[in-house]
């Protein structure tokens, strides 16, 4: 790992299995014991907490919902007071577990987009990562967080994708989001293809997309027995292939 502070996001279609390559890592990274982890659920159908096998009793639309009451009290309140009640309630909302803690950003009960809860998650990363080694994002499906700009400033960015079309096509959106429109600041983009039955079918279904190619992750049937019966990938074999193959991809990434 280069420096202090690195932040890796992790983005793409619903369904390919972002969650699961951000949870692996998280299993392959948190037992080293070398350096303080920070994994975010930036999805708000929250599917990487239960993924991992862990509870948040706070998230940061509970914190948006407690700032909001706040403020409403107060008749709009003092702008120091806030921010210092926002860092507080941030802080104060970090489940941790051995090697590793965990935020997540929950849903919003109210309709329509999630763009103020997304702006907190967006201080919260700026907040939070400098205090941590590592922060690992598992990202909402699609590119709503790459357009507002969530993940403004990450070192590593990472598509994930399966050998589908539509999947591979939201890889395209991201990759020209990303780049295009200046979303997010990155040292380094590249892919990484699950579900996949060889490299050679991986590669073959990236073709024609022009980013780098970090690795792939097989088929798994253990992993599919584990998210069906809700068991904790944190608990998977380390002889596990889907493991053995993240574990590429992280040497692939230097990190």
């Amino acid at each position: 790992m280069s420096g202090k502070g690195r932040t890796i996001a992790v983005c793409g279609k619903g369904g390919v299995g972002k969650t699961v390559f951000t949870a692996i890592m998280t299993k392959l990274l948190s037992s080293r014991g070398d350096m303080k982890i920070l994994v975010i659920d930036a999805d708000p159908a929250s599917g990487l907490v239960p993924t991992l096998g862990v509870k948040v009793e706070k998230t940061i639309n509970d914190i948006r919902l407690k700032i909001i009451k706040s403020i409403k009290e107060s008749k709009g309140g003092d702008k120091l007071e806030i921010s210092s009640m926002l860092d507080y309630e941030i802080l104060d909302a970090l489940a941790e577990y051995p090697g590793l803690a965990v935020l997540s950003i929950g849903r919003p009960e109210d309709e329509g987009c999630y763009c103020r809860v997304n702006d907190l998650l967006k201080d919260a990363i700026k907040l939070l990562s400098k205090s941590f080694d590592l922060t690992l994002i598992d990202g909402e499906a699609g590119i709503e967080q790459i357009n507002r700009r969530v993940m403004m400033d990450v070192d590593d960015l990472v598509i994930v994708s399966d050998t589908s079309v539509k999947g591979v096509n939201t890889m395209s959106t991201i990759l020209h989001v990303a780049k295009e429109g200046n979303a997010v600041n990155y040292s380094r983009i590249g892919a990484v293809v699950n579900k996949a039955r060889s490299e050679k079918e991986a590669k073959q279904a990236m073709d024609g997309v022009s980013i780098d190619f970090l690795g792939w992750i097989p088929e798994d049937e253990t992993v599919r027995e584990y998210d069906f019966s809700g068991k904790s990938l944190l608990e998977l074999p380390d002889d596990n292939q889907s493991v053995e193959a993240v574990k590429k991809i992280l040497e692939n990434m230097r990190v």
